[in-house]
């Protein structure tokens, strides 16, 4: 019966991010959904391990033009993490409510400017993106508690 209840929710989640990818990309032309092979080359010339490689959503680039992710200079890359909701948030990323991994708070702290946490609200009354660096995050957060992920 978990296992139901986990599927469902891992479905309903991956339509979520779907729609929020889809909505950042009719937004705003900079930014780009990375494929497997650019995420890859995109941390070696970051000077990073591949382990990186899911601990980012998107590449925001400095311009919209038609130039591939790979022809734009390492240092005008900024990563971007997604996190998004259905909540109603007036003031995003005010009262926003996510998950993230250590990796993903490991990478921003490494990339600094260069890695934003980006929160989307999808509600129709609040369609909405906030985008904050770690150092900028930290400081708003309320509460944060550990969870084990485990896998026998």
């Amino acid at each position: 019966m978990a296992h139901e209840h986990s599927y469902s929710a891992t479905i309903k989640n991956n339509k979520t991010e779907t729609s929020a990818v889809d909505f950042l990309l009719a937004s705003d032309a900079r930014f780009r959904q990375p494929s497997k092979e650019e995420r890859k080359e995109i941390l070696a010339r970051f000077g990073l391990p591949a382990t990186f490689s899911r601990a980012f959503d998107l590449v925001l680039l400095p311009l919209s033009n038609d130039i591939g992710i790979l022809n734009i200079p390492v240092e005008q890359l900024i990563l971007v993490e997604l996190k998004t909701t259905q909540k109603k948030l007036v003031n995003n990323p005010d009262g926003f409510f996510f998950g993230a991994t250590e990796n993903e708070f490991r990478l921003a702290d490494k990339l600094g400017k260069q890695y934003y946490f980006c929160f989307i609200s999808l509600h129709p009354e609040s369609k909405s993106y906030a985008m904050l660096t770690s150092e900028e995050l930290k400081p708003r957060i309320k509460t944060k508690r550990l969870q084990y992920q485990i896998n026998l």
